[in-house]
């Protein structure tokens, strides 16, 4: 996502810089390029060479660039730029910045920069919110930059508030949205299932399958850092919430899972059923622990709600639905068959006979079936990946609909 992007850090002298050097790390991690641009009571926080050796190139913070009188072109670096984020942003250069100010390398690349410009502030609780402050923030915001909001918690002064810099890993994301927003996908409200199941035999025990929930959690992630706005409910998994935008809804059984869905459905674009629900259920929940006394014991089961099924027969010509299919046998005619019968504008199967896919495990290989009958196969992939091809289909899909509606 941030690989090869061209990134400025601005950074200016605040005890939040010593934050700098974990961004940089992580961003150069990710495939970026950094350069960095320091004003000189920054140094006084973190060195030049610390961030130097991080980001693989020179840091600077002069016109001059050494003793020959070569310079360094504060418009060049304004170009260059993909995305600058001053982070630190101290009280001191957000005015000079809001105001026009230039008497330094850092806000000559400012007033010069092209690029989309980002500000992470940080002060003391007063500073942050003191009218001329608060009054500099809405100016940078009136000229199209993108200021982020200062967390919550201890400052240096030892007080507690606002004015703590957004966490490296926190800018990091900013970043990783920015420059995957999808102007097709911005905004679609996306309604997403993942994880398994869990039917209540007893209040100790159930009946689930081995569902991790990473395919689902893997495309509302990347969803999300689309600009879509996504509710994920999902069953019972061991993974966090993948993105802080997400609405999630925690969920047990399959009625469960109807139900969250159902109130869901109709404010959705965009309809994404990739959890493993449960085919049947008992058909009584025992309300005690059921004792271990026969040699053999057996569980009336019930068909559950089939959620595609009924979603599909409500489904509008405006809303865009992707099933999923896990087969053992017969993968192609099952799969179709689905598509038929629960009313969706594609699946995405994936076979149990296929290594390395299926539960478990954090790669998937998968084949697009469209209502076409078209098919797209996909070689063995990280689940991360896998989720970017499904997107990707379904983009095509809302733009191919949209060409047909003109």
């Amino acid at each position: 996502m941030l690989k090869s992007k061209k990134i400025i850090l601005g950074v200016s002298g605040s005890i939040a810089a010593y934050k700098i050097a974990i961004l940089t790390r992580l961003l150069v991690k990710e495939g970026a390029e950094v350069k960095i641009v320091m004003t000189e009571a920054a140094k006084e926080f973190i060195t030049p060479l610390t961030l130097s050796t991080l980001s693989k190139n020179p840091v600077l913070s002069a016109f001059v660039k050494d003793e020959t009188g070569a310079w360094n072109n504060h418009v060049d670096l304004g170009l260059w730029a993909d995305v600058m984020l001053i982070a630190p942003a101290t009280a001191h250069t957000l005015a000079k910045c809001a105001n026009g100010i230039c008497d330094d390398l850092l806000t000559a690349v400012y007033l010069s920069a092209k690029c989309e410009v980002m500000f992470a502030p940080a002060m003391d609780l007063d500073m942050y919110i003191h009218p001329s402050t608060v009054s500099n923030l809405e100016k940078l915001k009136s000229y199209g930059n993108q200021i982020i909001k200062s967390g919550y918690g201890e400052l240096a002064s030892g007080l507690v508030g606002e004015g703590r810099m957004a966490e490296p890993e926190e800018l990091l994301v900013i970043l990783e949205k920015y420059f995957s927003a999808n102007p097709v996908l911005k905004d679609k409200k996306v309604l997403i299932t993942a994880g398994p199941t869990q039917e209540a035999i007893d209040p100790v025990r159930f009946i689930s399958n081995h569902s991790t929930g990473k395919m689902g959690y893997a495309i509302a992630d990347k969803l999300a850092k689309a600009g879509a706005k996504v509710t994920l409910v999902s069953g019972q998994v061991a993974l966090k919430k993948p993105d802080a935008s997400i609405n999630l809804v925690k969920v047990h059984s399959a009625e469960e899972m109807y139900q969250a869905s159902q109130a869901n459905f109709e404010a959705s674009d965009i309809i994404i059923l990739a959890a493993a629900v449960a085919d049947y259920t008992p058909a009584v929940v025992a309300d005690k622990k059921i004792k271990k006394k026969e040699d053999t014991f057996s569980i009336e089961l019930v068909k559950t709600t089939d959620i595609a099924k009924t979603l599909g027969q409500q489904k509008r010509e405006n809303q865009l639905m992707v099933g999923f299919a896990l087969e053992t046998d017969n993968e192609i005619a099952n799969a179709k068959a689905k598509i038929q019968a629960k009313n969706l504008d594609m699946i995405v199967l994936n076979s149990l006979q296929d290594l390395g896919a299926g539960f478990g495990h954090d790669t998937n290989k998968i084949s697009i079936i469209k209502k076409d009958d078209t098919i797209i196969a996909f070689d063995l992939k990280s689940k991360q990946d896998v989720a970017q091809d499904i997107i990707n289909a379904i983009i095509e899909a809302i733009l191919k609909n949209n060409i047909d509606e003109k």
